[in-house]
């Protein structure tokens, strides 16, 4: 007898500063298929888009803060099935050594990794197959 319950896969959504207004847009133009995932993300891109989008967010702590460090942890331990991080590279950031180790993580284990609305399109198609 199959088991009923059916775990659903983990997507994190993380998005610079002058990146969360397009999160808010990827997240509204997108909120159908995202709200059949469970949802994790740094502070602030949580609290945006679980109040204007309206999806039901698990937030860890802000990106600066150590947010990207627990979801590089999560990735690592086959918790994450894709990360949508919506990088701004125009600008420094001080948790650079953060993001940096998301990144190799995401590589490491093979975690999907948009950068871009354009990327995390692609990725969240082929998650929806």
């Amino acid at each position: 007898m199959a088991d009923s319950t059916v775990e659903r896969k983990t997507v994190a959504l993380i998005a610079h500063d002058n990146k969360k207004p397009t999160m808010i847009d990827f997240g509204l133009k997108h909120r159908d298929v995202l709200s059949r995932y469970e949802l994790v993300a740094t502070g602030t891109t949580g609290t945006l888009l679980s109040e204007q989008v309206g999806l039901n967010i698990r937030r860890v702590l802000s990106g600066p803060l150590g947010g990207d460090a627990q979801i590089a942890a999560m990735a690592a331990q086959g918790e994450i099935e894709a990360v949508f991080f919506f990088i701004d590279p125009l600008d420094k950031h001080p948790h650079d050594p953060d993001i940096n180790t998301l990144l190799r993580i995401c590589n490491v284990h093979n975690v999907p990794l948009a950068t871009n609305p354009a990327t995390a399109e692609c990725v969240l198609v082929a998650l929806d197959r």
